[in-house]
């Protein structure tokens, strides 16, 4: 059984580290991503402690299906969860729960 995080912001932004570490797990879509948000690889852990970067994470995500099916497969998510995660880090209002 999976811990789940104490509530929807806090699942929003682990599916969003999640996704870092997809997007780095390749090194093309690490590099078009660093290029778009104008990061360099040393500061990428720390930017990961901004939800307005995490929501640009999702947002790299978001802008391709094949990348959201790729990711939610890799993630064991189902990829509307994807989605759900970038309403909730933009919305600090969201009630939807998240796995």
């Amino acid at each position: 059984m999976t811990k789940r995080a104490s509530n929807p912001r806090q699942a929003a932004e682990i599916v969003a580290i999640q996704g870092l570490s997809f997007i780095a797990g390749e090194p093309e879509r690490l590099g078009l991503f660093l290029a778009e948000s104008g990061l360099g690889p040393e500061t990428l852990r720390s930017a990961a402690a901004d939800p307005q970067f995490l929501a640009a994470v999702l947002d790299f995500i978001l802008r391709d299906d094949a990348m959201v099916t790729a990711f939610a497969r890799s993630a064991e998510l189902d990829p509307t969860h994807v989605a759900a995660a970038r309403q909730a880090i933009g919305d600090p209002q969201w009630e939807r729960d998240l796995p």
